[in-house]
């Protein structure tokens, strides 16, 4: 597998990334070491994770789970340095120090509570999992409000957490410290802050990214580049809905849609699952088929097609799923599809 260097770092990872959140919630334990396992036979030695993990639901008595069980893999292996680990600090909002914002003394202490449960030393990209000042990832677009953000607390929360992340790095805890679930003006601020006080300039930015979600295309993507920081794509098959699974009204048992309503949710995805959003993950179906690729393949193989630094990260719940993942790496997109997905994304803009 190719491998790539995030952002201005020096931290090289693989070309794709395997994401961890079901670990030791829809993936049980000996499937998870499975799976890093098979990842790292085919070359694929970067993983995500993050403190809040396992997710879908988020339960108190489950958070740090999915650290602890990379933890053991890696004592049990010892392959740590045959791979890349990231891991996140949660943003308010949920259980992690009872919902409350992060700060720099919040950072030290998660960053020392992550190294324990992942058994390692060091961390190679820690990342903020959303601002403290507010996001508008998860579907809160359609009614972000940030009128009510202060410019001066938000440029003096950012210095503080960077003479954090500059202490940690300097002892050797991080090399290299990311954003997620950021906006472009949030990720400039990073980088000015970075380069006035001398800390750590983030490498990376972790957001949600797929045929049906493009709102990195513009803002974010010119500030990224300008910057010198990769996108670290997250549900790049829209949470599964691009995999058709949930045509007709379907809802198969086991997946992320059922879980989330068997556990009291909505079971729309985190508000993918729309009449558009359906309508358009067919339609992407249809058009893999006429090329005759697999959809999912087709999707991953876009992301490597875009014109900035982008490492997709894919989750499997099962060993079975993520051979198929597995399955289609390393194949080129055609052109003629190329295009055909800019048209269906003209066709279909940002359906939900």
């Amino acid at each position: 597998m190719d491998r790539v260097t995030l952002g201005g770092s020096e931290v090289e990872v693989s070309r794709i990334c395997l994401g961890t959140m079901t670990f030791g919630n829809q993936t049980e334990e000996a499937v998870a070491h499975a799976q890093m396992d098979a990842a790292l036979e085919v070359g694929m030695t970067f993983m995500d994770c993050a403190e809040m993990y396992p997710v879908n639901p988020v339960r108190r008595e489950t958070i740090g789970l999915s650290e602890e069980i990379i933890g053991r893999w890696l004592a049990r292996t010892g392959h740590r340095d045959q791979v890349e680990i990231a891991t996140k600090i949660t943003g308010p909002s949920q259980m992690v120090r009872d919902g409350a914002p992060f700060d720099g003394a919040a950072v030290r202490a998660g960053i020392d509570a992550s190294l324990r449960r992942l058994q390692t030393d060091r961390i190679d990209l820690y990342q903020l999992h959303w601002p403290v000042r507010g996001s508008y990832g998860f579907r809160q677009n359609w009614s972000y409000d940030p009128s009510g953000q202060d410019k001066a607390a938000t440029l003096d929360h950012m210095q503080d957490v960077l003479g954090a992340m500059t202490d940690a790095v300097a002892a050797g805890k991080l090399r290299a410290v990311g954003l997620s679930n950021e906006s472009a003006w949030g990720l400039a601020r990073w980088c000015d802050v970075a380069d006035r006080t001398g800390g750590p300039r983030m490498a990376a930015i972790q957001n949600e990214y797929s045929p049906l979600y493009r709102l990195y295309d513009t803002d974010l993507a010119e500030t990224a580049v300008n910057e010198d920081v990769t996108l670290l794509s997250y549900s790049p098959l829209a949470a599964g809905l691009l995999t058709g699974k949930y045509t007709g009204g379907a809802l198969p048992e086991g997946s992320r849609a059922a879980v989330d309503k068997a556990t009291g949710g909505q079971g729309n995805l985190g508000g993918r699952k729309t009449d558009r959003g359906l309508a358009a993950a067919e339609a992407y179906g249809a058009l893999a088929a006429e090329h005759g690729w697999d959809v999912v393949h087709m999707a991953i193989a876009w992301q490597l097609t875009r014109p900035f630094k982008v490492v997709p990260i894919i989750g499997a719940t099962t060993m079975e799923q993520l051979r198929h993942l597995i399955a289609g790496l390393g194949r080129d997109l055609p052109d003629e599809l190329r295009r055909g997905i800019e048209r269906l994304h003209r066709a279909h803009p940002l359906p939900y």
